[in-house]
C-alpha cells in the first residue's frame, strides 16, 4: 500500500485532464489518493475529476494558495504535485517513495523532457541546465549544500511534515512558487533532481514559439532571483 498523495493544482484543464486520468489510472502502484485542487474553473475540469474518483478540494485562485490548500487536505505522509499536462512514468509512485525513504533527502523531482507533437530538446536541455546553473549562481551557500533549483513541470515531491515546517508556499505566489519552496526546504535537506524522466506538454512553446517561450522564462527567473517577486505572473500568461 502506497504512503503518496498525487496533487493537481488546476484551473480550466478540461482539454488536459482526460490524458492524465488514463495516465494516473496506469500507474502501478497506484497512489494512496489524488487530490485535485480546483481554483475557480469554469469549465468541466471538477465534473472529470469527480467522473474519475478523485477527490476535488475548492481553493482560491493562484499556484502558492493552491498548493497549501492540497497539502493541507492531503492524508497521505507524502505528497507529488502534477501538472495537468504531465505525463508520469508508470513506476512513479514507488520511485517516489524509495527517494523519499532517504531521510536526507527534503525535496526531489523527476527531470522533465518538454514535449508535444515533437520533443523540444533545446527548452528541455536549458530546463536541466538551470536547475544547477540557477541555485549556483544566486544561492551557491544552498547549491553547495546540495539544493537544486527545481520548477512545476519537474513533478517536485516531498514529506506533508516537511512541507508544513517550511511554512510552504507563499499563498500570494502565482509564478515561481515552487523556486521559493526549494529555497525553504533546503533548510531541511537535499533538494535533488532524480534522473527518471517525466513528460510535460510543450503548450507554452507551441503558442510563443521557442525564441519567446525561452526569454519569457528566462525573464521571469531573473526577475525572481533579483528580489521583484510581485505580479510576476503578468510576465507569465497563462496557455490553455
Amino acid at each position: 500500500m502506497s504512503d503518496t498523495c498525487l496533487l493537481i493544482p488546476v484551473l480550466n484543464e478540461e482539454a488536459a485532464l482526460p490524458t492524465l486520468i488514463a495516465n494516473i489510472a496506469a500507474l502501478d502502484p497506484q497512489p494512496a489518493e489524488i487530490v485535485l485542487v480546483d481554483g475557480g474553473s469554469a469549465d468541466r475540469t471538477v465534473e472529470l475529476a469527480r467522473q474519475a474518483g478523485w477527490r476535488v478540494v475548492s481553493s482560491a485562485q493562484g499556484r502558492g494558495v493552491q498548493i497549501n490548500t492540497g497539502v493541507a487536505a492531503a492524508q497521505a505522509r507524502n505528497v507529488c504535485i502534477l501538472h495537468a499536462d504531465t505525463v508520469p512514468p508508470l513506476d512513479m509512485v514507488a520511485v517516489i517513495e524509495d527517494v523519499l525513504a532517504d531521510p536526507k533527502t527534503a525535496l526531489a523531482s523527476f527531470t522533465p523532457i518538454i514535449k508535444g507533437e515533437k520533443t523540444r530538446w533545446g527548452t528541455t536541455a536549458h530546463n536541466w541546465a538551470k536547475t544547477w546553473y540557477a541555485p549556483l549562481l544566486f544561492r551557491p551557500r544552498l547549491f553547495f549544500r546540495g539544493a537544486r533549483l527545481l520548477f512545476g513541470d519537474h513533478a517536485m515531491f516531498f514529506r506533508k511534515a516537511d512541507f508544513l515546517q517550511t511554512g510552504g508556499c507563499d499563498p500570494s505566489a502565482k509564478v515561481m512558487e515552487e523556486a521559493d519552496l526549494c529555497i525553504c526546504m533546503a533548510e531541511l535537506g537535499r533538494v535533488r533532481m532524480v534522473p527518471r524522466f517525466i513528460e510535460t506538454s510543450d503548450r507554452r512553446i507551441a503558442e510563443w514559439g521557442p525564441l519567446k517561450a525561452n526569454w519569457i522564462y528566462l525573464k521571469v527567473g531573473l526577475l525572481w532571483a533579483m528580489g521583484s517577486r510581485q505580479r510576476l505572473e503578468r510576465h507569465y500568461p497563462d496557455v490553455r
